[in-house]
C-alpha cells in the first residue's frame, strides 16, 4: 500500500489547485478517499473522529448484498435447469452488464455534477449502483438499467443537492421508474428469459407468474415455503432469498449501520397485516407468506433502513416501520395490479418520514413544557 500511497502522493499537485487538472481535483479526490482514509479532520464541532467514514460504510453495505447477490447468481441459472457452477457463472454472467451499466451511468452523473458545483464526489452511489440491478429481473434490457438508473441520479438525488438531501430511496425511484414506464418487462407473466447460448448449449426460456402473481390471483403457490425462504423461485435477482437476506441483516445489525428498530417494525407490520386479512378471511394462504415472498425481505432489511430517507428519531423509525410493512401488505392484497406491494409502501412512507419525525420531536417538546409546569 506505501508503494499506491507514494503515487498518489506524486499525482496530487497535478491535482489540486494551480495544478495543470485541477479542474478534476473532484474526481481524483473521490479515488483517493476511495482507496485512503482521508487525512482531513474537522475543526469545529461535535464529531467523533474515526476511520469508519461514509465510504467504508457503504462498503460494509455492500458486503452484507454479497449473500443475496451470490445466490441470485446461482438461482439465476438454476431457474433455466443448469446446475453447480455452471449455473453461479450463467447467473454472474447475466447480472455483470448490468450492474457495469448501473455504476458506468451512475457515477458518471454523480462525477459530472460535482465537478460542475465543484464539490467532493458523494460515495452514496457505491451502494445504490449494486442495489438497482439486485432489484430487478435478470431479463431487463440494459438500456433501460441505464435509463432508469440515470433517472434516479438526476432526479432522485442530484436536484434535491445530492448524497444526503434526497427524499427518495434512489434505488427504488430507478425501479419505479422502469416499472411504470415499462411494466410488461417488470411483472406479469414474463419475469424471465433466455434466448442465447452458454457453453455451446442452448438455454431453455422460462417465463410464469411470480410467487406473488399466483398467491394475487389463486391465493396458493406452486413451489413450497422452503423453496421460497430458501429462493428457489423468479423474481428480481436479488430479492428471492430471504435467507441471504437474513445473513446480510445479521452484518448490518452486528455493525451498527442498519437500525433495529426500523428493521424489526417492518416484519412486524406486514406480519400483522397479514394476519388481519386472514382473520377476516380476505386471504386463505399463512400471513408469514408475505415476509418470505417478493421483495418484503429485502426491502425491509435494505431499503427500509437507509439512514436518509428513513425517520430519523427513535420512535418515529418505530412508527414509519410499522407502517411499511402493513401497506407493503395491504398494497398486495387490495390491489392485485400491483402484487408487489413493498417499492411504493417504502417510497411513500420517505415521503412521509419526516412528518412523523416532526410529530414525534413537537410530542417530545409538549411533555417537556409539561414537566417544567408540574415542577413549577
Amino acid at each position: 500500500m506505501s508503494g499506491l500511497r507514494n503515487i498518489v502522493d506524486k499525482l496530487k499537485p497535478t491535482f489540486s489547485e494551480g495544478g495543470k487538472l485541477s479542474f478534476l481535483s473532484s474526481t481524483f479526490d473521490a479515488f483517493e478517499t476511495f482507496l485512503f482514509v482521508p487525512n482531513t479532520t474537522t475543526s469545529k464541532g461535535a464529531h467523533i473522529r474515526d476511520c469508519n467514514d461514509s465510504k467504508r460504510t457503504m462498503s460494509v453495505v455492500i458486503v452484507a448484498l454479497l449473500p443475496a447477490f451470490l445466490f441470485g447468481c446461482y438461482n439465476t441459472g438454476s431457474l433455466v435447469g443448469l446446475e453447480g457452477l455452471t449455473a453461479f457463472f450463467y447467473g454472474l454472467v447475466r447480472i455483470l452488464p448490468m450492474v457495469c451499466v448501473s455504476y458506468i451511468v451512475g457515477l458518471a452523473i454523480e462525477f459530472y455534477f460535482a465537478q460542475v458545483r465543484g464539490h467532493e464526489v458523494n460515495e452514496g452511489f457505491l451502494v445504490s449502483g449494486l442495489l438497482i440491478p439486485m432489484i430487478m429481473p435478470v431479463s431487463t434490457p440494459l438500456w433501460m438499467v441505464g435509463l432508469g438508473t440515470a433517472f434516479a441520479v438526476v432526479f432522485g438525488k442530484e436536484v434535491f443537492g445530492g448524497t444526503g438531501m434526497n427524499v427518495f430511496n434512489p434505488a427504488l425511484l430507478a425501479r419505479a421508474f422502469v416499472f411504470f414506464a415499462y411494466t410488461p418487462s417488470m411483472s406479469g407473466e414474463k419475469v424471465w428469459y433466455s434466448d442465447w447460448t452458454m457453453m455451446g448449449a442452448q438455454v431453455d426460456g422460462v417465463s410464469g407468474a411470480t410467487a406473488l402473481d399466483q398467491l394475487a390471483t389463486g391465493g396458493q403457490m406452486q413451489w413450497s415455503a422452503l423453496d421460497a425462504f430458501l429462493g428457489f423461485i423468479p423474481g428480481s435477482f436479488g430479492e428471492t432469498s430471504t435467507l441471504a437476506i437474513l445473513i446480510g441483516a445479521v452484518i448490518l445489525l452486528f455493525t451498527g449501520i442498519a437500525s433495529w428498530r426500523t428493521m424489526v417494525s417492518v416484519f412486524v407490520g406486514g406480519l400483522a397485516m397479514g394476519y388481519l386479512f386472514q382473520a377476516a378471511g380476505v386471504t386463505t394462504y399463512p400471513a408469514w407468506y408475505h415476509l418470505i415472498v417478493g421483495g418484503f425481505a429485502f426491502g425491509a432489511v435494505f431499503m427500509a433502513t437507509d439512514p436518509v430517507t428513513s425517520a430519523q428519531t427513535d420512535t418515529g423509525k418505530y412508527v414509519v416501520g410499522l407502517m411499511t410493512g402493513a401497506l407493503a401488505v395491504l398494497i398486495r392484497v387490495v390491489n392485485p395490479a400491483y402484487p408487489e406491494g413493498m417499492m411504493l409502501s417504502i417510497l411513500f412512507m420517505n415521503a412521509l418520514a419526516p412528518l412523523v419525525d416532526y410529530f414525534v420531536v413537537e410530542a417530545s417538546i409538549s411533555r417537556r413544557k409539561n414537566r417544567v409546569k408540574t415542577v413549577k
